[in-house]
């Protein structure tokens, strides 16, 4: 019976020696949780691949149920994060957005451009907080529930290629370094596991280099912003030194599917982005950069493209406003410190999914911020009889932006505004999804559109300017639309006031594209003048339009949300509604030729 104790003793003995001394993990695994191009869209912006998807508090639901899933998990950003934003963050400067970010748990965002909307200064009070200094709608804290002053982001900026011109330095951190532990295997019987630091994850913050074309010069002014895979590459050495095992670039530049199946596979990789930003950057990084979160083009992918030597990684986009999120996962070998796998997936953020409990107190958050807004938002404008989308033809004119361009014309064309006899809008400038007939955003009729849903539109806050140009030159800025022509890079589709029409050739040469150029039916005559009305962004050679720097006798106007409700205000009932298909609009003002 002794002998037997002993045994059995000996065999506890053993078991609680082999339970200690059980060999640690050999990888640790990481969780990378990713979105981009969230814009303000605090609420849900609508349904998504047949979902009612996004909203702040559904996609923090979401990262918390992917967090529970692994304590070693980052949640990261692409960049424009803000900007762009509807009403109910826009008109607060974006603190609402800044404020349930912190409390979703973001660590890192790359600076998109349009974070540089209202300028340098304005972004630094994002990261660092405190009150706008002018506006009487900042720090709401006191009735939405968070502190005063406003808190700043609670996260990082992150922003490798973007220097200060007079210091050259940059004006956020390139990169940040995040720290990953694994629960050790060894331990004690009935103790906690101890933690070890397994792995050691590098993120680098790009933001794309052609901003100062897309951004209001005044918004970049005095910075620089440099080429994206230089900036990478400068960096790995540095990072290498420090320790990080892996490396991951947040950087707001992307590309597109071609051909994407319907509904579009979110995961899918139709045509290898070929022809996109994105898919050149990847082909010049160093071969130490593991994995690349991209966006701008608010697209959702999930590829493998080759680096610098051939090798491909994963470089991924999670479609816009929240709608998608990408959940990554992450292996790094604990004794060599490389990266073994990764692999990504694109999730619909779904508010319909009953097993994701959206987080309450941020959902309270954007209620009070509904409920301050809603009195200016719901405000019924005018009415249309059927959509109105952002959605471009072949020609690239599209029904929303006729829309913004005849409201521009109607604003500028009395003499005392300016005479204008033309508007031209910027496409970028015309948001998702235009004007929808059946869009109820604040209990109005069908048709009816209001002051937010207009503001979703055209969020920028840009002012009317006009100018005169000559005939030859309104030619010259149309060339100006298309690739190779005087500087653009990328095709760039104005959208024309109502009596200019013309025809562009998809074959022609650069600078050799446009015919058939025409106002109110009379041939523009090169040597005439004309008053020609634009934003300000687009009048300082906003989007490669270097041509309207040269127009002279400037006018400023009226803000261009101004502009678009005064013009809707002759279509609210008791008057008609307004038609997009109406003959008197003389659509299509636009004709594409092969």
């Amino acid at each position: 019976m002794k002998l037997k104790q002993i045994a059995l003793g000996t065999a506890l003995a053993c078991a609680s020696l082999a339970a200690f001394s059980a060999p640690p993990a050999t990888t640790t695994n990481i969780k990378i949780i990713a979105i981009n191009d969230f814009h303000g869209n605090l609420n849900s912006p609508g349904n998504f691949n047949g979902m009612p998807s996004g909203g702040v508090d559904a996609l923090a639901g979401f990262v918390a149920d992917l967090k529970s899933k692994n304590p070693n998990s980052v949640v990261v950003s692409a960049g424009d994060l803000i900007g762009a934003s509807p009403l109910v963050s826009a008109l607060f400067h974006d603190e609402g957005s800044i404020e349930t970010m912190n409390r979703l748990g973001l660590e890192f965002n790359a600076v998109g451009n349009h974070e540089f909307d209202e300028g340098r200064n304005e972004l630094l009070r994002m990261q660092n907080g405190g009150c706008h200094p002018t506006d009487p709608n900042t720090c709401q804290g006191a009735v939405v529930g968070t502190p005063v002053p406003f808190e700043g982001a609670k996260f990082k900026f992150l922003a490798a290629n973007v220097f200060d011109s007079a210091s050259g330095k940059t004006i956020f951190p390139a990169f940040k370094i995040k720290e990953f532990e694994a629960e050790a295997k060894g331990h004690k019987h009935g103790e906690k596991g101890r933690k070890e630091t397994e792995a050691r994850v590098a993120f680098i913050g790009m933001t794309l280099k052609d901003t100062p074309t897309i951004v209001t010069p005044s918004g970049v002014a005095g910075l620089e912003f440099k080429d994206e895979a230089a900036t990478v590459n400068a960096l790995v050495p540095k990072l290498r030194k420090r320790g990080a095992q892996a490396i991951v670039v947040l950087i707001h530049q992307g590309g597109a599917q071609t051909t994407p199946p319907s509904p579009a596979d979110i995961n899918g990789c139709v045509g290898g982005l070929n022809g996109s930003p994105i898919k050149d950057i990847v082909a010049q990084l160093d071969d130490s950069v593991d994995l690349v979160i991209s966006g701008h083009t608010h697209q959702a992918y999930n590829c493998m493209l080759p680096n610098k030597v051939g090798r491909n990684i994963p470089v991924t986009s999670a479609n816009a406003f929240g709608r998608v999120l990408t959940d990554i996962d992450m292996s790094i070998d604990n004794k060599t410190g490389h990266v073994v796998s990764v692999s990504a997936n694109n999730v619909v953020v779904d508010r319909s999914n009953a097993a994701i409990a959206p987080n309450a107190s941020i959902k309270s958050i954007v209620d009070q911020y509904n409920t301050l807004v809603s009195p200016i938002a719901n405000q019924v404008i005018g009415s249309i009889t059927t959509d109105a989308t952002n959605i471009a033809n072949a020609a690239g004119e599209m029904d929303a932006g006729d829309l913004i361009a005849d409201a521009q014309l109607a604003a500028t064309q009395p003499a005392q505004f300016g005479g204008a006899q033309i508007a031209l809008m910027n496409a970028g400038g015309v948001r998702n999804p235009g004007f929808l007939f059946s869009q109820i955003s604040g209990g109005e009729s069908a048709g009816d559109v209001t002051y937010g849903e207009a503001f979703t539109v055209q969020p920028f806050g840009n002012s009317l300017v006009t100018m005169t140009l000559s005939g030859q030159q309104i030619k010259d800025v149309l060339e100006q639309q298309f690739p190779g022509c005087m500087g653009q890079a990328v095709q760039r589709v104005m959208q024309p006031s109502n009596g200019l029409s013309y025809s562009w050739s998809a074959s022609a040469a650069p600078c050799s594209k446009i015919s058939n150029l025409s106002l109110n039916g009379a041939p523009i005559d090169p040597a005439t003048s004309y008053r020609v009305t634009v934003n300000n962004f687009m009048a300082t050679g906003g989007d490669g339009f270097s041509v309207f720097t040269a127009g002279t006798n400037l006018l400023g106007g009226a803000q261009d949300i101004d502009a678009l409700v005064a013009y809707m205000a002759g279509f609210k009932t008791p008057n008609p509604a307004y038609n997009p298909g109406d003959v008197g609009l003389h659509k299509p003002r636009i004709a594409k030729r092969p």
